[in-house]
C-alpha cells in the first residue's frame, strides 16, 4: 500500500501540467498527459493520452460531468459518469460518484459514496473469458 501511495503522490506532484481552478468551467472533452488537478467544473470526458501514466486529482468542491479515463485517480469531489482507472482509484471522504467505477486498486474512505457498480479489472477479464 505504501508503494502505491508513493506512485500516486509522485504522479500528481511531479508531473502537474494542468490546473482547472475553482472559478473555472470547461465544456467539452479534455485530453491530457501528466497530472491534472480539477478544482472547478468539467462538463465532458477526461481522457489521458494513450500510453501515458497520467493522474487526476479532483478537489472537494470540484465537479466532473462525464467519464474519467485516467490511470491514477484521487477523487474528493463529485463525478457524474463512469470512472475507469487502469491502476489506482482513491475515493476520499467527500467523493460522490454516480456511475460505475472500474479499477485495479481501490481505496475508499469513510463517507465516500458510489451510486453504481464497483468492478475490479480482473473481474471483467474473467467474465469475458467465461462468455466465450
Amino acid at each position: 500500500m505504501k508503494n502505491r501511495n508513493k506512485v500516486v503522490q509522485r504522479a500528481t506532484k511531479e508531473s502537474l501540467e494542468t490546473l482547472i481552478g475553482a472559478n473555472s468551467e470547461i465544456n467539452g472533452d479534455l485530453i491530457f498527459t501528466g497530472g491534472l488537478v480539477v478544482e472547478g467544473r468539467v462538463r465532458g470526458n477526461l481522457i489521458c493520452r494513450d500510453g501515458s501514466q497520467g493522474a487526476v486529482t479532483l478537489s472537494k468542491d470540484g465537479v466532473i460531468e462525464g467519464s474519467v479515463e485516467v490511470a491514477h485517480q484521487v477523487l474528493d469531489g463529485t463525478v457524474i459518469g463512469d470512472v475507469v482507472a487502469a491502476e489506482y482509484v482513491s475515493l476520499k471522504e467527500h467523493a460522490r460518484v454516480t456511475g460505475n467505477v472500474r479499477y485495479n486498486f481501490l481505496e475508499m474512505a469513510v463517507g465516500a459514496e458510489v451510486n453504481g457498480q464497483l468492478v475490479h479489472a480482473g473481474s471483467e477479464t474473467i467474465r469475458s473469458t467465461e462468455s466465450a
